[in-house]
C-alpha cells in the first residue's frame, strides 16, 4: 500500500496564481477594467476565458505565453519535494488537483524538469483553437454547493480513489497539500489516518482554525517550505 500525496498547484507548489501570471503577457502587463469587472464569483475558470480572449485580439502567441508562465517561481523548497517523490515512486503516488488549467501546469512542470513527480494532474483542459487563441473550459461539473461551479476538489479526489481501489491499488494515507478555501471541501472529507498540510498564513489555514471543524479528522501541520513538508513525508513511508 502506498501514500497519496495530494498537491494544489497556485500558492502550494508555486508561490502566485498562474492565471493571474499571465496577466503580464498583456499590453502594459494589465488588463482594462471592464475585463476585471466582469467576474462573477465562483466563476473564474469562464472570467479567465475572457481574460485568454483579450490576451488572443492582442495578437499574444503561444510561444509568450508559454515563456512568461515557466518564469512563475516555484515555492522554496518544491523543487527539491517533488524530486524526492520522484526518487520514492515505489510507495508514494503523487496528484495534482487545480483551478488552473492543463497547459499552465504542464508547461510549468516540465520547464522545471519535475515533471515525472506527478501522475496525473486534475485541472482545467486548455488548448489553443484556429485562430491561435487559448481557451480553456471547465474541469467537470458536480452538485457541491461549497465549490466554484468549475470544479469540486472532494469530488475528484473521491472518483480517482474509487477508480485507483478498481484497479487495485490502496493507500494508507492521504498526504494532502494546499493554502486555498477550494481546499477545504476534500479536507473535511479525509480519514484521522490522513495528513493535511495547509500552507501558513493562507486561507486554508485560518478556515481549519475555525471552532466549527474542531471535529476535523486528520492530523493538521502547517508549513512553510516544501523542506517541511519533505520532513513530514519522508517520516510517514520510513
Amino acid at each position: 500500500m502506498k501514500t497519496l500525496v495530494v498537491f494544489d498547484f497556485d500558492h502550494t507548489l508555486v508561490d502566485g496564481n498562474s492565471d493571474t501570471w499571465v496577466i503580464k503577457c498583456a499590453p502594459d502587463q494589465c488588463i482594462p477594467d471592464w475585463l476585471k469587472d466582469s467576474y462573477q464569483k465562483g466563476r473564474w475558470t469562464e472570467y479567465m476565458g475572457r481574460v485568454l480572449t483579450y490576451l488572443g485580439d492582442n495578437a499574444v502567441s503561444r510561444d509568450t505565453v508559454r515563456s512568461v508562465m515557466e518564469t512563475l517561481p516555484f515555492t522554496d523548497g518544491m523543487i527539491d519535494l517533488l524530486k524526492f517523490i520522484a526518487s520514492n515512486k515505489n510507495c508514494i503516488d503523487c496528484i495534482i488537483i487545480s483551478d488552473s488549467n492543463t497547459l499552465f501546469i504542464d508547461w510549468i512542470l516540465q520547464a522545471a524538469g519535475v515533471q515525472t513527480a506527478v501522475d496525473r494532474v486534475f485541472t482545467n483542459p486548455a488548448r489553443f483553437d484556429e485562430r491561435g487563441y487559448m481557451i480553456v473550459e471547465c474541469f467537470h461539473s458536480h452538485e457541491c454547493r461549497q465549490c466554484p461551479v468549475n470544479l469540486c476538489k472532494n469530488k475528484v479526489l473521491d472518483d480517482f480513489l474509487k477508480s485507483q481501489s478498481q484497479h487495485g491499488v490502496e493507500y494508507h494515507l492521504i498526504c494532502y497539500i494546499g493554502d486555498g478555501g477550494n481546499d477545504l471541501c476534500p479536507v473535511k472529507s479525509l480519514k484521522s489516518s490522513d495528513l493535511v498540510l495547509p500552507r501558513k498564513g493562507y486561507s486554508l489555514e485560518r478556515l481549519l482554525t475555525k471552532s466549527e471543524l474542531e471535529l476535523l479528522k486528520p492530523r493538521v501541520v502547517v508549513w512553510s517550505d516544501g523542506f517541511e513538508i519533505m520532513n513530514e513525508i519522508t517520516a510517514l513511508i520510513e
